[in-house]
C-alpha cells in the first residue's frame, strides 16, 4: 500500500488541510481529506480495467466547507435532522441551530462536516479526529469523534466511526459520500438494490412520523433491484417531499455491532459494482436532488441534481426524540462504534 500525504491548504485563520492518496497493489486509489475527514475520490476499475473516479468532489479543499450537498464528508455531532432543533435527555431540554425548514440538520452550519480534523496514518489507514467541546451547536458533554479509513487490494473501503464522551449526549455518525459509477452522467439508470423491507414515512420536512412501514407496493421498494430512476417521480408523498428520494430504510437483520448488507449499486455500462454493508440500523438514499448550484467539482466537473446518489449509513433521524428507535444516547465509560463498508468488484 502506497500512501501520500500532502498540505492541501490552509484557511483563513491558519489551520492546515491535509489530503491523503492511499494506492494499492493494483493501482485502484483512495483519496481522503482532513475537512470533515472527507471521501474525496475513489479509483477503481471498471469492466475493461479502466480506473475511474466514482464520487463526487471538490479539488479546492475551502470548497468543502459549508458546501450545500455535504459532498464527501461525516456529519456530526449527529446526521441527518432532529426535529425543530430540540430534543430532551435525562429530563433536560437542549436546543440546537435550525438550519433545515424548521429542523436541525448534520449538527448545523458549524457541524462536523465543516471542522479541519486532527489526522494520521499508517501502513494502510487514516485516522481523523475531531473534539467536539461540551455546548458546540447546543450539544451536551464533550465528545471526541474518531473516523479511521482502511484501503485495501480487495478493492473496499472500511470506516470505522468511534466516539466517547465525559457527560450524557447523543451522537450519530456517517459518511455522506455521492456516487457515479460512471463517473459522469446523472444515476437514474443505476440498479439499486437495498436490504431493506421497511421504511420511515416522514412529514412535508422529512422528518420521520414514528413507525416504519412495508415498501411492498411502493415506489420505495428497492428489495428487488431497479434502476433509481424508474419510481423516482412518481405520485407519492416521500417523493413529493423531497423531488426525488431522500429517505431512510430499515436495514433487515439489524443487530447492534453486527455487519449487515445495507445496499448494492450496479451500471451496466462500466460494470462497476459496489456492495455497502454496515453495523448501523438505517440507511438514507439520497438521490443528489439538489446538487444543482453546488461547488464547482473536480476536473472543472459542474454538479446537476441527480448526478450522484449517497448511501448513508446511520442510526435513524430524529432518534432523540423517538424512543422507540434504536438509541443513539451516549453516556461516559461507553464506547460508540459503528463500522461501513464500501466494496467495489465488477461484473
Amino acid at each position: 500500500m502506497d500512501i501520500k500525504k500532502i498540505l492541501w491548504g490552509k484557511t483563513p485563520d491558519g489551520k492546515e488541510i491535509y489530503k491523503y492518496t492511499l494506492t494499492n497493489s493494483k493501482g485502484a486509489f483512495v483519496e481522503l481529506g482532513s475537512v470533515g475527514a472527507a471521501i474525496v475520490a475513489i479509483g477503481v476499475p471498471d469492466r475493461d480495467g479502466k480506473i475511474g473516479d466514482v464520487v463526487i468532489g471538490y479539488d479546492d479543499p475551502m470548497s468543502y466547507f459549508a458546501d450545500g450537498p455535504c459532498s464527501g464528508k461525516c456529519p456530526g455531532r449527529y446526521a441527518n435532522r432532529i426535529a425543530k432543533g430540540h430534543f430532551t435527555l435525562d429530563g433536560k431540554e437542549y436546543t440546537l441551530p435550525i438550519n433545515n425548514g424548521p429542523n436541525h440538520l448534520h449538527g448545523g452550519p458549524k457541524g462536523f462536516q465543516n471542522q479541519v480534523w486532527d489526522s494520521r496514518n499508517g501502513e494502510d489507514w487514516v485516522e481523523f479526529m475531531y473534539y467536539s467541546e461540551d455546548g458546540e451547536a447546543g450539544y451536551p458533554g464533550n465528545l471526541k469523534a474518531v473516523a479511521r479509513y482502511e484501503w485495501g487490494d480487495d478493492n473496499a473501503l472500511k470506516l470505522t466511526l468511534t466516539a466517547q464522551c465525559d457527560a450524557p449526549t447523543v451522537v450519530n455518525l456517517t459518511n455522506h459520500v455521492y456516487f457515479n459509477l460512471e463517473g459522469k452522467g446523472d444515476i437514474k439508470e443505476h440498479i439499486l438494490k437495498l436490504n431493506a423491507s421497511e421504511y420511515l414515512p416522514t412529514d412535508s420536512t422529512l422528518i420521520p412520523l414514528g413507525e416504519s412501514e412495508p415498501v411492498a407496493g411502493t415506489p420505495m421498494d428497492f428489495v428487488t433491484e431497479k434502476p433509481i430512476g424508474r419510481d423516482m417521480f412518481a405520485d407519492f408523498p416521500a417523493l413529493k417531499y423531497g423531488k426525488g428520494y431522500d429517505n431512510c430504510f430499515c436495514i433487515d437483520g439489524y443487530e447492534p455491532g453486527q455487519i449487515q448488507r445495507a445496499a448494492e449499486l450496479y451500471s451496466e455500462p462500466s460494470g462497476r459494482f459496489l456492495e455497502v454493508f454496515t453495523t448501523q440500523p438505517g440507511v438514507q438514499i439520497y438521490t443528489g436532488n439538489w446538487l444543482n448550484g453546488c461547488p464547482v467539482g473536480k476536473g472543472g466537473a459542474v454538479y446537476h441534481d441527480y448526478d450522484a446518489v449517497a448511501i448513508e449509513c446511520q442510526h435513524f433521524p430524529d432518534s432523540p426524540n423517538k424512543a422507540e428507535y434504536p438509541t443513539t444516547v451516549l453516556r461516559p465509560g461507553e464506547t460508540f462504534q459503528e463500522a461501513i463498508i464500501f466494496a467495489f468488484s465488477t461484473k
